[in-house]
């Protein structure tokens, strides 16, 4: 769909786009939010908002948001590899389905004069400003994969307000109580150990039985879903009239749950910046998204990528959770620097 009419398009309507064009309209732009799926839709990863993502949203007036969703108030991680556990606390998060938040945030969208197309598929041609927000994926990383287990078939060991993280040889699994007791299970597998364990399910199965934690009755032949590569990195950030946020942007292997931050702190960031290039476009707006980008986001993933590296090795990753089940508080340099909330843009980007 295209048309000249409107100010700025906005391809992708997960948080990062539907805030981006929220910030948009409010602004008095005239904006076109399109997305392939029609929502609610299930979304495989992403449910923690960790207390930077809770700031963040706060921030751009949607902090009701969770809230209003039946968000589940997080108190702390349990990180098992193998039969060796470690008990961390969190400082604030909640844990909320992304059908459920994500359909939120649009509504927030279309209140503040957002015009939403769903079921589409959608190139950016015409308007003056684009948003993009979805990247390629970067070769040789892992894949994703999600189901949500109805509550009457989660164990009771997997309690509400803490989320459990087992790790293996393979990959990871994180689990998590979110709204109406149901218990949202996200992973990330080496596609080798996918195929030889003959597909997610069983892949998540297999990781769960190493740590001795109770199986959800018929856990590998609930719906899974899979995502492609988890680690991307775009070429750019920007490009003529368009700017990428959220996925797009790139991020890596999301173990630390830090993405939400990045998405709502990025989309409320290039708003006004968005809104100078719709007024009249000059390269210099590109490289300041680049810098702003950089300083919100690409400056913060290298704790993810530290924390990624280390759960890939089964020996970093026990000699990790034995330290940590000794001495939590190890933990808190790392869990303090996941929850700052990401530095708020100065100057002609604020």
């Amino acid at each position: 769909m295209t048309d000249p009419a409107y100010d700025a398009v906005v391809v992708g309507a997960g948080p990062a786009g539907s805030v981006a064009a929220r910030e948009l309209a409010r602004r008095g732009l005239a904006v076109l939010l399109v997305d392939k799926a029609t929502f609610p839709r299930p979304k495989v990863c992403g449910g923690c908002l960790n207390a930077a993502a809770l700031a963040a949203f706060d921030r751009a007036g949607l902090g009701h948001v969770p809230a209003a969703c039946g968000a589940v108030p997080l108190r702390g991680v349990k990180l098992a590899a193998g039969r060796r556990s470690a008990n961390l606390p969190l400082p604030g998060g909640v844990a909320v389905s992304r059908e459920a938040f994500d359909a939120a945030l649009l509504r927030e969208a279309e209140a503040a004069g957002v015009e939403v197309v769903t079921g589409v598929t959608a190139k950016v041609e015409d308007a003056r400003t684009g948003l993009a927000t979805a990247g390629p994926p970067a070769p040789g990383s892992r894949l994703g994969g999600g189901v949500v287990v109805p509550a009457d078939l989660a164990p009771d060991f997997f309690t509400p307000g803490t989320i459990f993280m087992a790790t293996g040889r393979g990959g990871y699994v994180g689990l998590v109580r979110v709204e109406g007791g149901r218990l949202d299970v996200a992973a990330a597998f080496d596609p080798d150990f996918v195929k030889a364990a003959g597909g997610l399910g069983p892949a998540a199965e297999a990781i769960l039985t190493r740590t001795g934690w109770p199986a959800t009755p018929g856990l590998a032949e609930l719906p899974w879903k899979g995502t492609p590569a988890l680690t991307r990195h775009p070429t750019a950030v920007a490009g003529h009239r368009l700017f990428a946020v959220g996925d797009a942007a790139g991020y890596v292997e999301p173990f630390t749950g830090e993405g939400m931050a990045w998405a709502v702190a990025s989309a409320a960031a290039v708003a006004p910046i968005a809104a100078r290039a719709v007024t009249a476009w000059d390269g210099s707006l590109a490289r300041e998204w680049e810098q702003t980008h950089a300083r919100l986001v690409r400056h913060r993933q290298g704790v993810c990528r530290a924390a990624a590296r280390v759960v890939r090795s089964p020996a970093l990753t026990g000699l990790a959770v034995r330290a940590l089940s000794m001495v939590p508080v190890l933990s808190r340099p790392v869990v303090a620097a996941l929850n700052r909330p990401p530095a708020v843009p100065t100057g002609p980007a604020a």
